[in-house]
């Protein structure tokens, strides 16, 4: 059988190649209030379908008043649902995100300042106004190599997502705008 040209046939798309989003990772600094940390678990809790979990200090900083084991936060890390998830919270930001919020190895984050601004929540009184930060992870096929336990190794540089990759991924997939 005779080679066909690549123009009567159809460009065929490498599935390794696909970029898709890994988890979504909520984030809440409370310092040293605890007030401020019992209502960040509960916003989460609302957020999230997971239960999040307190993150603690694990360095001494006498000046900031912090010791190993004090709690400072929360977080949830959501990984089923996450692209419905992010779709609610890019809402707030007004599905605009800037080039400043990617970083080289393809990943994203941001802030939402007022949780009131997310799409399907209310003002709570008891939680009064609260802000969180977003991290998005996102990976190819493959990429359990570097986490797994037996005989983990590093990706290669050509199947690492860059940062142009990350935005062409988030404008095709959600829609977003990107601001230069």
């Amino acid at each position: 059988m005779p080679k066909q040209s690549t123009s009567t046939t159809e460009k065929v798309r490498n599935p390794m190649r696909e970029i898709k989003i890994a988890k979504v990772t909520l984030n809440i600094g409370a310092g040293k209030n605890e007030d401020v940390l019992k209502k960040g678990l509960k916003l989460l809790q609302k957020l999230s379908p997971q239960t999040p979990v307190k993150t603690v200090a694990k360095k001494r900083i006498p000046t900031w008043g912090l010791r190993p084991g004090l709690a400072i936060g929360c977080k949830v890390t959501v990984r089923k649902g996450a692209k419905e998830l992010l779709k609610r919270l890019l809402v707030a930001k007004s599905n605009t995100l800037s080039d400043k919020n990617f970083d080289n190895q393809g990943n994203f984050s941001f802030g939402i300042p007022e949780y009131i601004d997310i799409e399907g929540l209310e003002y709570d009184p008891e939680l009064k106004i609260l802000g969180l930060e977003v991290a998005v992870t996102l990976e190819r096929p493959g990429f359990r190599v570097k986490n797994r336990k037996l005989s983990s190794r590093s990706i290669g540089k050509n199947h690492l997502i860059s940062k142009e990759e990350s935005i062409s991924f988030i404008k095709e997939q959600l829609g977003i705008e990107i601001e230069r």
